[in-house]
């Protein structure tokens, strides 16, 4: 789970990744849950954001280069990342305006670092589709990450261990697509030897294995793959 921050002060932004460092200290399937990266001004976070996907923003209103107004109008012009304002900037004027382009949450400062966490885990569990009771879905196919149970419609669904890890990389970005590079890296790790056709072979599998539900694995043309929430026909 990756955030980016953005803030105005950087002592604040320091006090924020560093609380969520230390948070994240907790593994679940041998992966941290929490790396934050701090952007120094508006316009570094859309660099960024250009070279990177997170699964998170955190943005204040007053920075320098591009204001968080700025940065938030320009992100949602081509992505749907969670994005939450975090400013001293409380008036309702400024709230009604960071919603109106685009932002999913307003939090003024002072502020409770504990109930932030909460807002923006929050935040990600929504856009990955997560419920509350920590499950992914799309569409008829479901996991529990915590027990590594995949289900379509009800019906538990054997996977090998990585169509598993395969399948919870499409669910965590369902909606979006995702180059056989970007699986590669994400699945398979910095350290495999192998090429992109490992991808397709490991899609072909996955498909066969969840049956009719396969088909919500779409092959995007010269782009890679995408999870989308029905399947046609």
């Amino acid at each position: 789970m990756t955030l980016e921050f953005t803030v105005e002060q950087k002592e604040n932004g320091m006090l924020l990744r560093d609380f969520l460092r230390k948070r994240g200290q907790r593994f679940i399937g041998g992966q941290i849950v929490f790396f934050a990266v701090l952007a120094r001004n508006g316009a570094e976070c859309l660099d960024l954001l250009r070279d990177h996907d997170y699964d998170a923003l955190l943005l204040d209103v007053l920075m320098p280069e591009l204001d968080g107004f700025a940065v938030c109008r320009a992100v949602r012009c081509g992505s749907g990342v969670p994005i939450l304002f975090l400013t001293a900037l409380g008036g309702e004027e400024d709230v009604l305006r960071g919603y109106a382009l685009g932002a999913d949450d307003y939090v003024t400062k002072p502020f409770s670092l504990a109930v932030l966490l909460a807002k923006t885990e929050a935040l990600i569990r929504r856009s990955r589709g997560q419920s509350a009771d920590g499950r992914l879905r799309c569409g008829a196919i479901s996991v529990d990450p915590g027990r590594r149970v995949c289900t379509v419609s009800d019906q538990t669904i054997k996977l090998s261990p990585r169509e598993y890890e395969l399948l919870l990389c499409l669910l965590h970005n369902s909606g979006r697509v995702l180059s056989r590079a970007q699986l590669l890296d994400k699945v398979w790790g910095l350290d495999f030897d192998g090429d992109e056709r490992a991808v397709d072979v490991r899609i072909k599998s996955l498909r066969a294995a969840l049956g009719s539900a396969g088909k919500q694995i779409k092959t995007v043309f010269k782009a890679g793959y995408q999870l989308e929430e029905a399947c046609e026909g």
